[in-house]
């Protein structure tokens, strides 16, 4: 098998290669590493401890998104974390039967059966005053996901206590916590007999009918948390310094520009099952292939001042496979419809208890974990 040809890198540490700096600023890294690729095909090298690949071109991430047999999941950076190990979003063989199974749930008509529920939780948590958005927002989407999943039925301080290690740098969300995830699984099993045998219109209710649903909760509830939460806390510190936007008909616009600068799967992986051909470049089998929706939607070749908060770029579409902030093809985010509607409503809910928002104090730079978050707090004034 010829080798992988030299592809422009940025630069190493002795020893410990891009490691080093994957875990301290991996931000920093990629940014570098876009710089000395762009010229030449956007596609650079990562030294991870293993062949590592990085591309962030339209055509990089349709090729990776849609060819399933080639970018496998198994093996990927999602396997190391036991919140997102197993279920739907990992599984290869048999994806897209069981993706089917698993979406009417989360469709847009499901979604609005849910509105109710969610708006009369997200009232729980008036924010009032001066208040930190990035708090406030964990508090409100906790409310959300479990008037959504559960009715409100789950324990508020077992949710709290189960999503809390992904709020955390690596390697905490990596760690196992066996003990905490026997009380949360015996939990949901427990909530899910109720809806099998009492009947429901929750999404437990609907995943506990077929094998493995219950599962698909807990992952898909990971899954959603921190993503939405960070999301919501960016919009509402950026209607706080744009209050020309804080008004019903931007936050659409508002939603999809936050998710444009700071998409919660900054980064995703895959493994090759095959090697690959690219551009003259040979990546061999086994190799870890990823790409950024961070810095496809900062690519100065396809965004207009691409660093810049500017909710207007919306009235027009985006350019097709740079905008992913939910993924995309087959594997397209199983929550997409629910976190466009926890996002809407919680900030429909700020226009209706505030004239307007102040924004104080804070530090808005992203911080990468498992999902990109701000390093925070976000003070703002609500008036």
């Amino acid at each position: 098998m010829p080798p992988m040809q030299p592809l422009p890198q940025p630069a190493t540490l002795p020893f410990s290669g891009h490691l080093q700096r994957w875990s301290g600023d991996p931000i920093a890294l990629l940014h570098e590493g876009a710089e000395k690729s762009q010229k030449t095909g956007k596609v650079f090298a990562l030294k991870l401890g293993l062949p590592a690949v990085v591309g962030f071109s339209p055509e990089w991430n349709k090729r990776l998104l849609t060819d399933l047999g080639t970018f496998r999941s198994a093996g990927s950076f999602s396997a190391v974390v036991p919140y997102l190990a197993g279920g739907v979003i990992l599984t290869d063989a048999g994806h897209g039967e069981r993706r089917g199974a698993v979406n009417p749930p989360f469709g847009k008509r499901s979604m609005e059966s849910l509105r109710g529920r969610i708006r009369a939780a997200l009232r729980q948590e008036k924010p009032a005053g001066t208040f930190d958005a990035l708090a406030w927002a964990d508090r409100a989407v906790l409310r959300m996901l479990n008037a959504a999943y559960f009715s409100s039925d789950l324990d508020a301080g077992l949710l709290h206590a189960f999503l809390a290690p992904l709020r955390s740098a690596f390697p905490v969300p990596a760690i196992p916590r066996p003990l905490l995830f026997v009380r949360m699984n015996r939990t949901l099993d427990t909530l899910a007999r109720k809806r099998l045998t009492g009947g429901g219109d929750d999404l437990l209710f609907h995943l506990a009918r077929w094998p493995g649903g219950v599962r698909e909760a807990r992952i898909s509830l990971a899954a959603g948390h921190d993503t939405t939460t960070h999301t919501l806390a960016w919009a509402v510190w950026h209607l706080a310094e744009h209050p020309e936007w804080f008004r019903a008909d931007g936050l659409k616009a508002v939603i999809r520009e936050t998710l444009r600068l700071y998409p919660p799967g900054w980064m995703g992986s895959r493994r090759l099952s095959r090697p690959l051909d690219w551009q003259g470049q040979t990546v061999p089998k086994g190799a870890l292939v990823l790409y950024s929706p961070y810095l496809s939607a900062r690519d100065p070749d396809l965004w207009d001042a691409p660093g810049v908060f500017r909710p207007e770029r919306w009235d027009a579409s985006p350019p097709a496979w740079a905008y992913l902030p939910f993924g995309g093809g087959e594997r397209l985010c199983l929550g997409l419809h629910l976190a466009n509607l926890m996002l809407e409503e919680a900030l429909t809910y700020l226009l209706e208890v505030a004239s307007e928002l102040q924004a104080l104090h804070g530090d808005p730079a992203p911080r990468p974990g498992v999902t990109l978050g701000p390093a925070g707090p976000l003070v703002v004034r609500a008036g």
